[in-house]
């Protein structure tokens, strides 16, 4: 065990994540998949235990969690049907009652959700973005950009899985009717007037509030870089050969030939990504954290940053296209991870004692 942990002993941090009765009845630190989470706790010297949650059984989800110093959540925007929109208030509840949360909702509306596509589009990984906020602004300002240009990409403000993202274009010799394909797995693209797509879309100006618009990045099938943060330091990387909004082959969506590749992971030091590890530690997670307003005590124990290839500056290097945040739950991840994550833990409980003792 790692000396200088023994100081935490006394800390206990939840880990939660959704499931059944069943889940929560069967649930310990070794047989789930963040048995090298509850590891690399425990080898710090932070005692973790299971918490699984369902609206179902939230009053018990709340006493539990209110004996521990400190809430790790793994919980998706969108789960077989089901929001965060009663976890969210719970945990806000948790944390004013003093276990600090991570990641804290206010925290994932900032950084979580699509809109940060649109609020940091003036850093460095920023693109040709624009934001609807009403299905009047939609129905109004997207027909004149998607005619104007080569194909859009759609994205609902909170999902997951590729749920309500879109890639759009207008078909050749009209400007009424567009083919899109949806991100989901399995998707077949379809034409449809412009009209019937804009209806199938405004339901998602519902819970998640907007519609996020990009123009569509050409490099997509070099494959996308998920970057891997614990608070505001790198913890790896994932680089994987991505498939969705690309047409599939004549095969069929469930073809060997339509499916992702692997994500292959990276440790924080793998030389390909060093100059995007840069960018994200230098600059990138600085000005997030200036643009909207986020301390870095308040950034997520984990989240990540996934990047598409953007074009080539003058010199032949490439630049980085910021695709998505995802702070409400990040996994799988690289095997360094854990131990990141548990030094993170480890600085919000010296940072929390600080502050209960007065010191800064």
């Amino acid at each position: 065990m790692n000396t200088e942990g023994r100081a935490f002993h006394h800390s206990t941090i939840a880990i939660l994540w959704r499931g059944d009765d069943s889940a929560r009845r069967e649930a310990t630190s070794q047989n789930s998949r963040f048995v090298r989470v509850f590891e690399a706790l425990a080898d710090s010297g932070i005692e973790a235990f299971p918490v699984i949650y369902d609206e179902s059984f939230a009053g018990a989800v709340r006493d539990q969690l209110l004996t521990a110093h400190g809430v790790l959540v793994w919980v998706d925007p969108i789960h077989q049907g089901k929001t965060r929109a009663a976890l969210d208030p719970l945990l806000r509840e948790i944390a004013a009652q003093g276990p600090w949360v991570s990641a804290h909702p206010d925290v994932i509306l900032k950084m979580g959700v699509k809109e940060v596509l649109y609020r940091t589009r003036h850093l460095g990984w920023g693109a040709d973005t624009h934001c609807y906020d009403s299905a009047d602004a939609f129905r109004t300002e997207f027909p004149s950009r998607l005619r104007a240009g080569g194909p859009r990409v759609l994205k609902q403000n909170r999902g997951n899985g590729g749920q309500g993202v879109w890639k759009v274009e207008i078909l050749p010799d009209t400007d009424t009717r567009v083919r899109v394909l949806h991100a989901q797995r399995g998707s077949r693209p379809e034409e449809m007037p412009l009209g019937a797509f804009i209806a199938l879309c405004e339901p998602y100006f519902g819970w998640g509030g907007c519609i996020i618009d990009q123009a569509f990045q050409p490099r997509l099938p070099e494959g996308m870089i998920r970057c891997y943060m614990s608070g505001s330091k790198v913890a790896g990387f994932g680089h994987q050969l991505v498939k969705a909004l690309i047409p599939p082959p004549p095969e069929g969506p469930d073809s060997p030939e339509a499916q992702p590749g692997p994500r292959i992971m990276h440790g924080p030091d793998a030389l390909p990504f060093q100059a995007l590890r840069r960018l994200m530690e230098d600059k990138w997670t600085p000005q997030l954290m200036e643009t909207l307003a986020i301390d870095e005590s308040s950034l997520p124990v984990i989240w990540d940053a996934d990047f598409l290839y953007g074009p080539q500056d003058a010199a032949g290097t490439d630049t980085y296209v910021l695709c998505e945040i995802n702070a409400s739950s990040c996994f799988a991840i690289p095997d360094e991870a854990p131990a990141a994550i548990a030094r993170t833990v480890m600085n919000r409980i010296r940072q929390t004692e600080g502050a209960r003792c007065g010191r800064p």
